[in-house]
């Protein structure tokens, strides 16, 4: 399970809770929608329906997490036709969330090794 945990990251609160959870939700969701819906999606750039999804998911997800710059490649790259098959927008919320746990890990001192507390011996 995801614990709750909340840090600072550029004056944006990012959160392991539910909004994290809504939004891998959406992510998927938008996804899926975009590889299952292949005849509407196909067009790429030209399917002004996936440019739709596509800002809405943008706007929902800055929303949720606040702003990212995994979000602009994720959003640039579903007008290329074809790409709508790679889960982009799923990655963009994996690597938020794993840039913030290392970030939570460095702050907090977990993850050292014992006995690397910074004291020389």
């Amino acid at each position: 399970m995801l614990q709750q945990v909340e840090h600072k990251q550029s004056g944006v609160t990012i959160s392991a809770g539910p909004r994290l959870k809504a939004a891998m939700i959406l992510a998927i969701a938008a996804d899926v929608a975009q590889m299952v819906v292949f005849p509407l999606f196909v067009e790429g750039a030209a399917s002004p329906a996936d440019d739709v999804l596509d800002l809405c998911v943008a706007g929902v997800l800055t929303y949720l997490l606040g702003w990212h710059w995994e979000f602009a490649p994720s959003f640039m790259a579903k007008l290329v036709p074809g790409v709508d098959f790679v889960p982009l927008w799923t990655l963009a919320v994996a690597n938020v969330y794993r840039k913030s746990r290392a970030q939570v890990k460095a702050t907090t001192g977990a993850g050292e090794p014992a006995g690397a507390s910074g004291h020389n011996r």
